[in-house]
C-alpha cells in the first residue's frame, strides 16, 4: 500500500487532485490507520474547501501519530478553516512544543491571533517565525499588520518596507503601507503606494478603494469618485465604497445620488451606523424630513450613543413641529463636538426656585440668542434671581428688556461668575418650561427694544419717509455647506423696484459686492451702512426705523421679527429647522412671511415671489 500512497503523493504534488484522491482512499481502504494517507487526503479536502471532513481525517492521523508537528499544524488550519480560531490556536501552539524553531506553525498562529483581535499576540508570534526565516515577504506583511492595529504606524510601516525589499510585486505590502503612511500624516507617501498596489494588481477593489478615501478626508471629495466608483465595479457589494462614493457625493451637495449609495451601502451591511447617520443627513438635506427620522432611528438602535444621530433627528422632528419629542433630543447638541463646557452647577429643568439664582447663558450664533432669549422673562417667573450672559455684542440690545423683567445682563467675555444655584443654556429653555408645540411658543412681538440713547444716535439717518425704507441681507456668516446666501447679482430684481430706499444691513462687503451695488442702475437708492454698526443696538435702531426688512436665514432676520417689523425670509430648499417645512408663516415670528427655494440653489424664484409681494405690499 506504500506504492499506492506514493502515487497518490505524487499526483497530489503535481496537483493532480482527483488521481491522489483515487490513490489516498486505496491505501486507506487497505489500511484504515495509514497515518499518511489520512493526513494528504485531509490535506487535500482543506485545499477542496471541505473543511469539516478535512478536520476529521486529519485528526484521526494526529491521534494516531500525536507527537508530529505537522500534523498538528494541519489540523490546526482545517479548525481554523472552519471558525474555531481557539480550537486551532491550541493545535498551532502543539505543535510549537512538538517543534519549538517551526516558523510556519509560527505564522498560522500570528494569523489565528490576529482573527480574534490578540494583536500584541500575534506581532509576538509573527517575530518569532521571522527569526526564523527572515526573508518571508508575507509573514513581515502580517507583521505590519498587527503593528498597525496595535497602532505602532512607524514600526508597522518599517514592516512593510521589509516586506517589500524582499518582494517589490507584493501588493498587499503596498497598500497596507499606505495605510500606515496615511495614518502618520504622509498623504503623499500613502498615496504613491496605493497606486504602486493598482499598478501591481489593477483590480485590487481595497486599493482603489484606500486611493477614493484620502481626497474625501482631505476636502477634495470630486477627485475621490473615480476610485471609488472603481472599486464598486470591481466588488459591487462592497459596502465601505459605496458608502464612500455617498459621502463624497453628499460633501459636493448632490444629495440624491448620495441617498442611492447610502442606501446601497445600508442594503448590504444593515449593521453600517454610520451609512444609517450619513442617509439620515443627506434626507435632511433635501428636505425628506421623514424619512430622515426613520434612518437616524436605525443608526440609533445599532449604537445609541451616537450624539450626532441623536441631534440630527431632533432637528428633523423640530422642523416637522414635533417639539414634545424634538426639544427633549435636542438637548443632544450639548454631548457634540464643539459645544461649550457647562459650568459646575447643577442643570436646571425647569423646577421653582424662588430664593436660588439660575445662570442662562447664550451659545451657538447671534441669531439663537436673538430667537430664545424670549424664554428667559418666563424663566425668571420660577427663580428668584436670573443672570443671563449673552455675546458682548449683544448685551446693550438685550439690556432694557432684560431689566424691566428684571434679569441681571452680563456679557460672557467678563468671566465673572456669581455665586448661583443652577444653570441652563438659553437653546434649553424651551424644554425647560415645557414647550411641547408650536402653540406653546410665546410669540407676541416685539419682545425686544431698541435703547433710548441709539434711537438718538440714529435719528435721523435715513432720510425722509417720501419712499418706502426696506433693510435688506443677503449673505449670512460664511462656513462649510453653506446654502442661506445669495449672490448679490440675484437681487437686480429687488434693487430695480421703484420707490425703495435700500439700506444694507450687512455690517461687512466684499470689493465685489460693493462693484455690483455701484453698477445697479437705481445704485443711487441702495445705503450702505458698512463700518458704522458697532453692535447690535446699532442695527436694530436702523431696523426700528425701516419699513420693513428682507433678509436670508440670518441674525438680522430673528431681529426684524424680535422687533415686530414686518419681514420676509429667502430660505434655501433645506431650510433650517426653525422656518418649518411647506409653509409660508412661522410660529416664532408672526409678521415674517417665507420664501422658499423649489430646488437646491434657485434663488430666482424667491427673488421674484419677494419682488412680486413687494410690489404689492
Amino acid at each position: 500500500m506504500d506504492t499506492v500512497f506514493a502515487r497518490g503523493f505524487a499526483a497530489h504534488r503535481d496537483g493532480r487532485l482527483s488521481e491522489a484522491e483515487r490513490d489516498y482512499q486505496a491505501a486507506l481502504a487497505a489500511e484504515p490507520r495509514h497515518v499518511d494517507a489520512l493526513h494528504y487526503l485531509g490535506v487535500l479536502r482543506h485545499q477542496q474547501g471541505q473543511h469539516a471532513e478535512a478536520a476529521e481525517l486529519v485528526r484521526r492521523a494526529v491521534d494516531l501519530r500525536p507527537t508530529d508537528a505537522g500534523l498538528q499544524l494541519n489540523l490546526g488550519n482545517a479548525l481554523k478553516a472552519l471558525g474555531r480560531i481557539d480550537d486551532a490556536i491550541e493545535r498551532f501552539r502543539n505543535a510549537l512544543t512538538l517543534a519549538p524553531g517551526f516558523p510556519l506553525a509560527q505564522y498560522n498562529l500570528g494569523n489565528a491571533y490576529s482573527l480574534i483581535g490578540r494583536h500584541e499576540d500575534a506581532a509576538d508570534a509573527f517575530e518569532k517565525a521571522l527569526r526564523a526565516q527572515p526573508n518571508d515577504a508575507a509573514a513581515w506583511n502580517n507583521f505590519g499588520n498587527a503593528l498597525s492595529s496595535l497602532k505602532k504606524y512607524e514600526e508597522a510601516s518599517a514592516a512593510f518596507r521589509r516586506a517589500l525589499s524582499i518582494r517589490p510585486d507584493h501588493a498587499g505590502a503596498h497598500n497596507n503601507l499606505g495605510m500606515a503612511l496615511n495614518a502618520i500624516g504622509d498623504t503623499l507617501g500613502a498615496i504613491g503606494h496605493f497606486r504602486a498596489a493598482i499598478e501591481v494588481e489593477p483590480k485590487y477593489a481595497a486599493a482603489h478603494f484606500n486611493l477614493g478615501n484620502l481626497p474625501d478626508a482631505h476636502g477634495h471629495p470630486k477627485d475621490a469618485l473615480p476610485p471609488l466608483e472603481k472599486a464598486i465595479a470591481l466588488q459591487p457589494r462592497f459596502a465601505p465604497a459605496h458608502f464612500g462614493v455617498g459621502h463624497a457625493l453628499a460633501k459636493l451637495g448632490q444629495h440624491d445620488e448620495a441617498v442611492r449609495h447610502f442606501e446601497r451601502a445600508v442594503g448590504l451591511d444593515p449593521k453600517y451606523g454610520v451609512a444609517w447617520l450619513c442617509l439620515g443627513n443627506s434626507h435632511l438635506a433635501v428636505s425628506k424630513h421623514q424619512a430622515a427620522v426613520r434612518a437616524f432611528d436605525q443608526a440609533l438602535r445599532l449604537d445609541p450613543d451616537m450624539p450626532a444621530a441623536h441631534l440630527n433627528r431632533a432637528l428633523a422632528l423640530l422642523a416637522l413641529g414635533d417639539y414634545a419629542r424634538g426639544l427633549p433630543a435636542y438637548e443632544w447638541r450639548l454631548q457634540t463636538a464643539g459645544s461649550e463646557p457647562a459650568p459646575s452647577l447643577p442643570r436646571w429643568n425647569g423646577e421653582p426656585m424662588p430664593e436660588g439664582t439660575l445662570v442662562v447663558r447664550a451659545e451657538q450664533g447671534f441669531g439663537d440668542t436673538l430667537q430664545f432669549v424670549r424664554f428667559a422673562a418666563y424663566a425668571k417667573k420660577r427663580v428668584g434671581t436670573l443672570i443671563l450672559e449673552v455675546q458682548p455684542s449683544m448685551v446693550p440690545l438685550i439690556a432694557p428688556a432684560a431689566h424691566a423683567a428684571r434679569i441681571e445682563v452680563k456679557s460672557k467675555s467678563d468671566g465673572v461668575r456669581m455665586q448661583a444655584e443652577a444653570f441652563c443654556p438659553l437653546l434649553s429653555l424651551p424644554h425647560a418650561l415645557g414647550i411641547s408645540s408650536a402653540d406653546a411658543i410665546p410669540a407676541r412681538t416685539p419682545y425686544l427694544v431698541v435703547p433710548a440713547e441709539y434711537r438718538r444716535k440714529w435719528r435721523g439717518s435715513i432720510g425722509g419717509q417720501e419712499r418706502r425704507k426696506i433693510g435688506i441681507t443677503w449673505s449670512g456668516r460664511l462656513q462649510p455647506g453653506e446654502t442661506r446666501s445669495v449672490p448679490v447679482e440675484a437681487l437686480a430684481p429687488l434693487f430695480a423696484l421703484e420707490g425703495i430706499d435700500w439700506m444694507v444691513l450687512q455690517p461687512i462687503l466684499t470689493d465685489h459686492e460693493r462693484d455690483v451695488l455701484l453698477k445697479q442702475p437705481r445704485a443711487k437708492s441702495i445705503h450702505r451702512l458698512e463700518g458704522r454698526l458697532d453692535n447690535f443696538a446699532d442695527t436694530a435702531a436702523i431696523v426700528d426705523r425701516l419699513d420693513a426688512i428682507v433678509s436670508v436665514d440670518t441674525s438680522v432676520a430673528h431681529l426684524a421679527g424680535a422687533l415686530g417689523k414686518p419681514l420676509w425670509v429667502m430660505l434655501p430648499f433645506a431650510a433650517d429647522w426653525r422656518w418649518c417645512i411647506d409653509t409660508d408663516r412661522t410660529p416664532w415670528y408672526p409678521k415674517a412671511r417665507l420664501a422658499r427655494q423649489r430646488a437646491p440653489g434657485e434663488w430666482a424664484g424667491v427673488i421674484d415671489a419677494v419682488t412680486s409681494a413687494l410690489r404689492e405690499a
